[in-house]
């Protein structure tokens, strides 16, 4: 049974098990607080009770967070603050014991640097904080399945072993493939496109991708879990925007009607109001933006800078009340060659900006074979290298566009946790390859 099952077990006998989070051990009586997940239970056991001498023994020498399987009563006792209940024992079994001294502290993570946490991620991972967060990681993932289904999306699993990259430019992580070069997968771009072009309509696919970039930022990883979806028969990058929002605003609605108290109690965040059109600012505009109401100029005239993002999600925070805003019509130079570019040679891309921080890169794509392959080599690359890709669309392929979404920035910004490593069940960087 679960501690949060026990309300309706009163004046029952019940078995329950879990980890020892504290004991009082008073002169009179021991107080063990059992927990599982982050539902916490007082079990009390009478010292002059001469049943309970085997049990005051156990306890006596039980280390913090071993685990036991305990079979006693529910009692109910308002005196009790977790929930008004406590658990008279009868019997209690020892399932494994903890060493005595923990390697970092779990009642305040703040007395353990970050890295060591990291080291002893299977520890830290029992914080009721990260319980919560991966829960609602879970449910987060299934209501976006839940939209996708709803509107009759298929589910696509691409390889990650790849000849080729879907990102010119980018590092990749190259290994020996029975002889030839190949390389983990950065983004299933080349695939997603491939399946508008057999006539799936609408995909989508939750993976790894793999980025060897030697960063170490607050916001990259080296291995990532991308949310991909790809759209056919659009008229515009405007449908691409519109498919997206309507599927944050049905994800992020859920978790707040089901998780927004708890999120509030153990981060202190209110999950973000999504009732509002999210907003979108041209490039150029949000470069004036910044300009002119922050005094801000960056180096980058292509692209936008950390800051930028910081400054322009203030902006539509103010003026629109919106904690997203879409910046759209990025420069060529800018975005990879398979974005569709208008007669004024504007890309009809966008980047979604999330509490200051790029969540998602879009785009309508460009489908017709002679000026994708124009495109190509405009981006200095040669044509014989992507043969592969631009067979793709020899036979006919819809207009098609789609975005993608990292996990660990969403859940970032969703809870306002400062750093991706603390976002990522287990992360992967350029100095960690553990645990």
């Amino acid at each position: 049974m679960k501690i949060k099952e026990l309300i309706d077990q009163e004046n029952k006998e019940i078995v329950i098990q879990g980890f020892v989070d504290n004991i009082r051990n008073l002169q009179y009586v021991q107080f063990v607080i059992l927990r599982d997940k982050f539902d916490k239970v007082q079990i009390t056991i009478e010292k002059e009770d001469e049943n309970n001498k085997e049990l005051v023994k156990i306890i006596d020498t039980l280390p913090l967070e071993s685990t036991i399987k305990v079979t006693g009563k529910v009692v109910k006792n308002e005196k009790v603050k977790l929930n008004g209940l406590e658990i008279i024992p009868s019997k209690i079994e020892v399932t494994s014991t903890s060493d005595v001294e923990l390697p970092i502290d779990l009642k305040n993570k703040d007395n353990t640097l970050r890295e060591t946490r990291l080291d002893y991620r299977y520890l830290d991972l029992r914080r009721a904080e990260n319980q919560l967060l991966f829960k609602c990681q879970s449910y987060i993932e299934q209501m976006m399945r839940e939209y996708w289904y709803n509107n009759d999306y298929t589910e696509i699993h691409t390889p990650k072993i790849s000849a080729s990259s879907a990102e010119s430019g980018a590092e990749m992580f190259k290994l020996d493939y029975f002889g030839q070069q190949a390389c983990l997968s950065q983004s299933p771009q080349f695939y997603k496109q491939m399946t508008m072009a057999s006539g799936f309509d609408k995909i989508f696919e939750i993976g790894p991708v793999f980025r060897a970039e030697n960063s170490h930022t607050s916001y990259h990883a080296t291995e990532i879990e991308m949310i991909d979806v790809e759209i056919s028969w659009i008229n515009s990058v405007e449908d691409v925007m519109k498919e997206e929002e309507n599927w944050i605003k049905y994800f992020i609605s859920k978790l707040k009607e089901k998780y927004g108290e708890e999120i509030k109690k153990y981060f202190n965040v209110e999950v973000s109001d999504v009732s509002m059109e999210f907003p979108k600012i041209k490039f150029e505009d949000a470069k004036k933006i910044i300009k002119e109401k922050y005094n801000f100029v960056s180096e980058k005239t292509d692209d936008l800078e950390r800051k930028e993002e910081e400054l322009i999600c203030k902006y539509a925070k103010e003026k629109y009340n919106s904690d997203f805003v879409f910046i759209t019509n990025f420069p060529y130079s800018a975005r990879s060659f398979y974005v569709m570019k208008d007669e004024k040679g504007e890309t009809q891309t966008y980047d979604l900006l999330f509490k200051g921080l790029e969540i998602t890169s879009g785009a309508q794509r460009e489908h017709r074979y002679d000026i994708l392959k124009k495109q190509i080599i405009e981006k200095g690359i040669e044509p014989s290298l992507l043969q592969f890709y631009l067979d793709f669309f020899k036979y006919g392929c819809p207009p098609h566009g789609g975005f993608g979404v990292g996990m660990g920035r969403i859940l970032m910004q969703i809870f306002e946790i400062d750093n991706i490593r603390e976002a990522t069940l287990i992360y992967r960087g350029p100095t960690r390859l553990n645990p």
